[in-house]
């Protein structure tokens, strides 16, 4: 089993969760979070223009998602079509349980 996250600058979530969905991957977690890349935060315009303000962090949203081996560049590829800017990892998930069940390994994700 592998983890996906992807960490994207913009809200792409949705998109990214249809074309998941219709592959049959069911399991997303999504954390909206702020954070620091390499593109400058846009200026905030403050006391009737004035003043400008460049925020140190902007938002972003966190996709987490665990999956079977062999789907993996079907789901990379599918955050890359549907995401505008962001990051994907991906990593590997030496074990799964599911607590409810008691199931183990592939069966938890499918």
């Amino acid at each position: 089993m592998l983890k996906i996250e992807a960490i994207l600058g913009e809200n792409d979530v949705m998109a990214i969760s249809e074309e998941l969905k219709k592959i049959g991957i069911g399991g997303l977690t999504v954390t909206k979070v702020r954070g620091r890349g390499k593109r400058p935060a846009p200026e905030i315009h403050a006391s009737k223009g004035s003043e400008i303000f460049v925020p140190q962090f902007t938002e972003k949203y966190f996709i987490t998602a665990i999956i079977p081996d062999a789907r993996e560049d079907e789901v990379v590829k599918i955050i890359k079509d549907n995401g505008r800017i962001g990051k994907i990892f991906v990593s590997q998930v030496l074990r799964a349980v599911d607590i409810a069940s008691d199931a183990e390994g592939e069966e938890t994700v499918m």
